[in-house]
């Protein structure tokens, strides 16, 4: 089963409250709601693409070690995700599809990494509850999100949505900026070149793990 499967089947159960999920219709509709603003707004269209030149980062991993994109493209190609963080049951299937796809990707000598705005706290919460083996970033503020051009702020009745369903971002991001970035993947090249660019602002939406093997494919062709 391919993973926008296994997240359009999880879509089904939560929307028709199927047990354990019990979530009042104008719930669901609020989400609704903001994610099609959002795919209206044209940020996806505004996120680097392939072909851009990717910013390089520094941000800390779960025991406050600075992981630097210099330092991991020096070594290879690189994988970037962005998730919304470790709350969004889709952001997990997604890491566990990417904590899958690993083996593969490192086949082609690339490394892999996962950025939010979360915690330390929670970063270690999402490596321990989907048995991660690669670094998870915390991007405070969401500034290298926003560099990639992915940081949106949260409507206001969105907000209170989800402070209503003691959902607070704030909190879980030591942050009280209420922003989000859209989730997407990257493949960065050597050079910095994104070679590779995936975008999408309906969160329930995400590549398998295997389209970005051509890219990484060609990397390591043009490499040789």
């Amino acid at each position: 089963m391919s993973l926008q499967d296994k997240l359009d089947a999880f879509k089904a159960d939560f929307e028709a409250g199927k047990p354990p999920y019990s979530v009042p219709r104008s719930v669901i509709e609020t989400m609704r709601r903001a994610t099609a603003e959002l795919v209206a707004s044209g940020a996806a269209a505004r996120a680097l693409k392939a072909g851009d030149k990717a910013p390089e980062f520094t941000l800390k991993d779960p025991d406050g070690n600075a992981v630097s994109s210099a330092e991991l493209l020096a070594k290879g190609p690189l994988v970037v995700s962005f998730y919304r963080g470790v709350w969004c049951p889709y952001c997990n299937m997604e890491l566990q599809a990417l904590q899958a796809a690993l083996p593969a990707f490192q086949t082609f000598g690339a490394g892999l990494v996962a950025i939010s705005p979360q915690t330390a706290a929670n970063s270690r919460k999402s490596v321990r509850q989907n048995a991660l083996q690669f670094p998870i970033l915390s991007d405070p503020n969401n500034d290298v999100a926003a560099a990639f051009g992915l940081r949106f702020a949260l409507p206001d009745y969105l907000v209170a949505l989800y402070k209503g369903l003691k959902n607070d971002l704030a909190a879980f991001n030591g942050d009280p900026s209420w922003t989000l970035p859209m989730p997407a993947r990257f493949v960065i090249g050597q050079d910095g070149t994104i070679l590779y660019a995936e975008v999408n602002p309906d969160y329930t939406r995400r590549p398998d793990p295997e389209d970005l093997l051509p890219a990484l494919r060609g990397a390591r062709a043009a490499a040789v």
